[in-house]
């Protein structure tokens, strides 16, 4: 099943994101090879592509896994939450509407 992850950055974290952003990648990358990586990806904080020194206020992952607490194990687990960059983890279970 399909569970989105939702990590909320605590202000003033960019620095430590861009430090830990290797660690987090290699465990996308890890998702994506196994085919459970169904998107991820940053949220700016401004309005543009590149927010530049204003950074990102979370990431949102949508990913495969075998159940709810599989899921919130691998969140639990990411490197932006241990390095203090996610203030905040949710995780829900997702069912992918549209496109059909």
């Amino acid at each position: 099943m399909l569970y989105v992850i939702i990590g909320e950055d605590r202000p003033g974290s960019l620095d430590q994101r861009m430090a830990t952003r290797p660690a987090h990648l290699e465990r996308l990358l890890a998702l994506q090879a196994d085919g459970r990586l169904f998107v991820a990806g940053p949220c700016p904080a401004i309005d543009s592509p590149d927010p530049g020194p204003a950074g990102f206020s979370g990431s949102i992952i949508i990913a495969e896994f075998a159940s709810l607490v599989a899921a919130q194990a691998w969140a639990d687990a990411d490197p932006y939450l241990a390095a203090g960059v996610y203030e905040k983890v949710s995780v829900k279970p997702f069912k992918k509407a549209l496109p059909a």
